[in-house]
């Protein structure tokens, strides 16, 4: 394992460049179709880059989540499977090197990280709880009020400005968890989540010494810490690289600390190991005891948990490589570069880069887009449109409405373009880096959209949407007036 500290290298230019640190050995063909088969694709899947084709997809960078690239060690690891329903000698294999990265006794696999927070919220969250955290994630939210709590984001003041210079945005504003105890009474409280990084406000990390100070908080008022660790290894990257104390400390060290101050960790292996799955590790034999039921009864028996035994073997290695700087820092460094390039060039993007993708600010690339016409949805529909990439929409289509039924706005409105590990290429990279450019220059011409379709739970995964007027026929003549017979 190298203790490099990044895939950017700098080049005699003075330019700091992402460099792939591995060798493409398989690959997938993709295909760059017209702008007008674009246009009809987008409008067939009702302005949702969700309900698209992936025949009709150039770059797919709709999410990280069960797409990121596996090694050949995770590839050639699927062949020793042990497909027994129970007692696998494949979960044993996954069991320890859950044990060696995360530093906890006891092991529940899922089939994804959802399933996990059904289990978690159906265990330990009664009626009237809140919850604290750092900020929510879509299902999180629903498992939690779908069981009687209440999430209260106690965000700090930073999380979020679009433009910073602040390394940890994901921390949580420490007055406010104390206040929060002080409130409610830690009996209302179910228990303290941390986020690894948070997704819906730029992939930001928090910091080390803040999770220390939660756990502290939360030790005086005897209440867990639930570290939700689906990004855990590029927020160690991040604390490695951002807070001093660690700069010469291995990612494998610094994964360890953060999990021991967790009473229970879970994780989406979508997005931790690069292969599908999840799981729920924790040293309580008690706490343990309490969800096994439900595992059991939800997912599959307890040495499968709804997953093949080939992802098992696969994700066993991949929870290793988390530990490897070179893998964990490819995504960073290529989303580092993105974010960096587009600033200059003054497109409104999330800062500091973060992890899991790049995310540009629709409010501020779109100002005359009300929110009430979802301008993050609209951007990542016409960015579809001009190049075939499909990113994903983290605004107001992805909230929900009041009891009045309006609309809660969003926090911020962004579109989300995700980096997978090992996947794309500099080129490609730039490529969207350069529609994203040509875009913002034409920012005026694109408009908003409205509801044709909206299901009551969840609307971003399949509500569909049209657009308010013509706006996407003038973006494509300005398109073709500007690239002609280019794709």
């Amino acid at each position: 394992m190298t203790n490099q500290a990044s895939t950017t290298i700098k080049f005699q230019s003075g330019e700091q460049i992402p460099v792939e640190l591995h060798k493409v050995r398989i690959v997938q063909k993709l295909f760059l179709k017209p702008i007008d088969e674009r246009m009809e694709a987008i409008e067939k899947g009702g302005y949702n880059t969700f309900l698209l084709n992936t025949k009709d997809i150039f770059l797919d960078m709709l999410t990280d989540s069960g797409t990121n690239a596996m090694s050949d060690n995770q590839v050639a690891s699927m062949l020793q499977a042990d497909d027994a329903y129970a007692g696998s000698q494949s979960f044993y294999r996954m069991e320890k090197a859950l044990r060696d990265v995360f530093g906890k006794q006891y092991v529940l696999p899922v089939h994804q990280g959802r399933a996990a927070e059904n289990i978690i919220s159906q265990v330990f969250i009664k009626e009237g709880d809140v919850i604290p955290m750092n900020y929510h994630f879509t299902t999180t939210k629903e498992h939690m009020e779908l069981n009687g709590g209440k999430v209260l984001e106690i965000y700090t003041d930073e999380a979020l400005k679009i433009k910073s210079d602040v390394p940890f945005k994901g921390n949580i504003d420490l007055d406010k968890l104390k206040g929060v105890f002080e409130e409610y009474g830690k009996e209302h409280v179910a228990f303290v989540r941390m986020e690894a990084s948070t997704n819906l406000i730029g992939g930001q990390p928090f910091s080390m010494r803040n999770l220390r100070e939660v756990k502290k908080i939360a030790d005086a008022n005897d209440t867990m810490v639930v570290l939700d660790a689906s990004l855990i290894g590029e927020n160690a990257y991040f604390i490695k690289k951002r807070e001093e104390e660690y700069k010469n400390a291995s990612i494998k060290d610094i994964l360890l600390e953060m999990c021991g101050y967790a009473d229970m960790v879970y994780f989406s292996s979508r997005k931790v190991s690069s292969t599908r799955g999840g799981g729920i590790v924790i040293d309580s034999h008690d706490l343990f005891l309490k969800m096994r039921d439900l595992l059991v009864l939800f997912e599959g028996f307890l040495t499968y948990g709804g997953m093949s035994v080939r992802e098992i073997e696969a994700m066993a290695v991949g929870i290793n490589e988390t530990c490897d700087d070179t893998v964990i820092s490819q995504s960073p460094s290529f989303i580092e570069y993105a974010v960096n390039s587009l600033d200059a060039e003054g497109v409104p993007v999330i800062t500091p880069a973060g992890a899991l993708g790049c995310h540009v600010d629709a409010k501020g690339f779109l100002p005359h887009v009300p929110q009430t016409e979802y301008p993050a949805g609209a951007l990542a529909a016409a960015l579809f449109i001009i190049s075939g990439i499909r990113g994903m929409e983290r605004g107001t289509i992805s909230s929900v409405r009041d009891e009045n039924g309006e609309d809660i706005l969003a926090d911020v409105e962004l579109l989300r373009l995700a980096f997978p590990r090992r996947v794309f290429t500099l080129s490609q990279t730039m490529f969207m880096i350069d529609r994203l450019k040509w875009l913002y220059k034409n920012r005026e011409l694109v408009g908003g959209l409205k509801w044709v379709e909206e299901p009551a739970l969840l609307r971003f995964f399949m509500g569909r949407l049209t657009s308010t007027n013509d706006w996407p026929q003038k973006l494509i003549a300005k398109f073709k007036e500007d690239f002609g017979d280019s794709l």
